[in-house]
């Protein structure tokens, strides 16, 4: 995948202003489907949807904690983004 091929991923991914929520909430603390159910408002099932786009790019990884699972960024994910991104933007 060449680098125009990643920014338009990224974009595609960043697009939806739900998943944007979502990774602003993570970045705060990890969180489960529940919790960011209530606080985006949405159904649960949404929430799960989103979170399996995520996680299918690598933004997002599962930790299982007793009977939940906490989503959390990966930072090294995260970073990638980041400077893939700023690339985009030093023309």
């Amino acid at each position: 995948m060449d680098q125009d091929q990643k920014i338009a991923e990224i974009c595609k991914v960043l697009g939806v202003d739900t998943r944007v929520k979502i990774i602003r909430l993570l970045g705060e603390k990890a969180l489960c489907v529940g919790a960011l159910s209530r606080r985006l408002d949405i159904t649960p099932g949404a929430v799960s949807q989103h979170l399996r786009i995520l996680k299918s790019v690598g933004l997002v990884v599962p930790e299982k904690k007793g009977y939940f699972v906490h989503y959390s960024l990966d930072e090294k994910t995260l970073q990638k983004w980041k400077s893939e991104i700023n690339k985009l933007f030093d023309v």
